[in-house]
C-alpha cells in the first residue's frame, strides 16, 4: 500500500480543494492478483527526435514525446525485469498499419493518417519481446477494442493488469479503462508512463487513480513482483 495515496506527480496542480472534492475515493491500492504486463505503444514513433523537449521537435516529429519518453526508459527496463523474474504474461499493442487491414479513408481520430511505416511502430530494443510474449496490433487507442487481448488474458488466468507505456491521456487511459471495465484490476506505474504534454500526463494519472485503477510508483511495483517470485519460488 502507498504511504500517502495522492504521493503522485500530480501533487503540484492538483488543489487542495480538489483533493478534498476527491478524498472519497481514497481507498487500499495494490497490484491485484495473477498480474500480466501490458505494454502500450513503446514503439520507436514515440521517441524520435531524441531526449528533447516536444516543443523544439513536434514539428519534424508530431507524434514523439520527447524527453518525456526517454526518461521513462530505465524505470520501463526496470518494470520487465521484475516482470520476467516473476514470471507473469508480458503483452504488448502496436499500431496495425497494413494497408489491407484498415478500410480506406477512415482514420481512428481526427489526426493525421498512421505512417504506413513497420518500422516506425517497432517496439523500442530496451523492452524487445521474447519468443513467448505476445504482441497485439490494434487500430484504435484501446490495446482491447477489436483484438484478442482478453480472450489471451482470460485464458490463461490473469485477473489483474499493470500498465505502462503511452500516451497516458490516450492510447494508456483507453486501455486502462477497457481493462477496468472488463473486470481486471488495473495498476499503473506512474515513472513508466508518459505523454507529450505533461499536464496531460498528470491530469490523467490522477483522474485515473481516483476512478478506474491504481497508479504506483515504480518502486512498489517491483516489491510486489519481488514478493510474487519468491512465493512461486517456494
Amino acid at each position: 500500500m502507498s504511504t500517502d495515496f495522492e504521493d503522485h506527480c500530480w501533487k503540484d496542480i492538483v488543489s487542495s480543494d480538489v483533493l478534498d472534492l476527491y478524498s472519497r475515493y481514497r481507498r487500499e491500492v495494490f497490484v491485484g492478483p495473477s498480474p500480466a504486463l501490458l505494454a502500450i505503444d513503446l514503439y520507436e514513433l514515440a521517441y524520435e527526435g531524441g531526449p528533447r523537449p516536444v516543443y523544439e521537435i513536434w514539428k519534424q516529429y508530431p507524434s514523439s514525446c520527447g524527453e518525456h519518453a526517454w526518461r521513462a526508459i530505465e524505470p520501463t527496463k526496470r518494470l520487465f525485469a521484475a516482470a520476467r523474474a516473476a514470471g507473469i504474461p508480458v503483452f504488448y499493442s502496436t499500431m496495425d498499419v497494413r494497408s489491407n487491414s484498415r478500410p480506406s479513408g477512415l482514420n481512428a481520430t481526427k489526426r493525421q493518417s498512421p505512417r504506413e511505416d513497420g518500422g516506425a511502430y517497432r517496439i523500442r530494443p530496451e523492452f524487445g519481446p521474447e519468443p513467448e510474449d505476445i504482441v497485439i496490433t490494434k487500430q484504435r487507442a484501446s490495446a482491447f477494442f477489436g483484438t484478442p487481448l482478453q480472450a489471451h488474458l482470460t485464458q490463461l488466468g490473469v485477473r489483474s493488469v499493470i500498465v505502462c507505456g503511452e500516451s497516458t491521456s490516450g492510447c494508456v487511459r483507453a486501455s486502462a479503462v477497457d481493462a477496468y471495465s472488463y473486470g481486471f484490476h488495473v495498476a499503473l506505474a506512474e515513472e513508466c508512463c508518459f505523454d507529450r504534454s505533461v499536464l496531460s500526463h498528470k491530469v490523467n494519472l490522477f483522474d485515473l487513480h481516483h476512478k478506474y485503477a491504481d497508479v504506483l510508483h515504480i518502486d512498489e511495483v517491483e516489491a510486489h513482483l519481488r514478493g510474487k517470485r519468491v512465493q512461486t519460488a517456494s
